[in-house]
């Protein structure tokens, strides 16, 4: 018997309401994180629900190779991994593969877009990811750490770059989808804003949506990241606040 994503008492399976994110954690910094050993100019840790992901940045520096050198800005690099022990999901290596270029890709030409490349020219940003633990939404928990990852660097922005994800369950969208709800077949799409100027800038859609249900579904992941907006402002004043002391 096939579960309900939400039940009929408004319930999902890990006891949130449609509406409702999943519980939000964060470090910034290689110091107080416990990453100074990296080399790493920046760093951030997230826990989105039971999701966690560490990224670090590096740069700007001089390119590892003169071929990848551009005389009027910054060339960035991602790399995106997902430890083999983080989740009990069962994958062939090729797809996997497939699927984390795929991601490193989608993060690299949504920060290219905000990072300031032309305040660097001649020099390489390296952003590394790493999920250690994966329950749902990777994507957008990536998003989220690397404004922080380059926020603690110090690498200037347009602006935040925040990212939630929604889906659509038996009639219900619902926010910031985990593990077991992607298990159902539920159609996910990721979104990505800049909260100033609320422009999309990323959107990574899984599955087929209807029209109607893809209006909803936007509209609430659009509200998660409003909400996501006000947690890492939050924590990027908080981590200033301590700095300062």
């Amino acid at each position: 018997m096939k579960s309900d994503v939400v039940s009929p008492e408004g319930f999902r399976c890990d006891g949130r309401r449609p509406n409702e994110l999943r519980r939000f954690n964060c470090d910034m910094g290689t110091a107080s994180g416990g990453y100074a050993g990296s080399g790493a100019d920046g760093a951030a840790y997230v826990e989105q629900g039971n999701t966690r992901c560490l990224v670090l940045v590096f740069g700007p520096k001089e390119p590892s190779m003169r071929s990848a050198v551009l005389h009027d800005r910054a060339t960035l690099s991602v790399e995106f991994n997902i430890a083999s022990f983080s989740s009990g999901e069962r994958k062939t290596k090729l797809r996997k593969d497939k699927r984390l270029l795929e991601m490193a890709s989608i993060i690299k030409s949504t920060f290219e877009s905000v990072i300031l490349m032309s305040s660097f020219p001649r020099s390489e940003i390296t952003i590394q990811i790493q999920i250690l633990q994966f329950d749902g939404g990777s994507l957008h928990t990536a998003v989220n750490a690397t404004t922080l990852a380059l926020m603690n660097a110090g690498i200037p922005m347009e602006d935040y770059v925040v990212a939630c994800s929604a889906g659509f369950g038996n009639g219900h969208p619902i926010l910031d989808v985990n593990y077991t709800e992607e298990g159902m077949d539920v159609p996910v799409i990721s979104l990505g804003i800049t909260p100033r100027s609320g422009k999309v800038i990323l959107l990574n859609l899984e599955s087929r949506l209807h029209l109607d249900e893809f209006e909803k579904v936007v509209t609430l992941a659009r509200d998660g990241c409003t909400q996501m907006h006000e947690i890492l402002d939050t924590a990027v004043r908080s981590s200033a606040e301590a700095l300062a002391r």
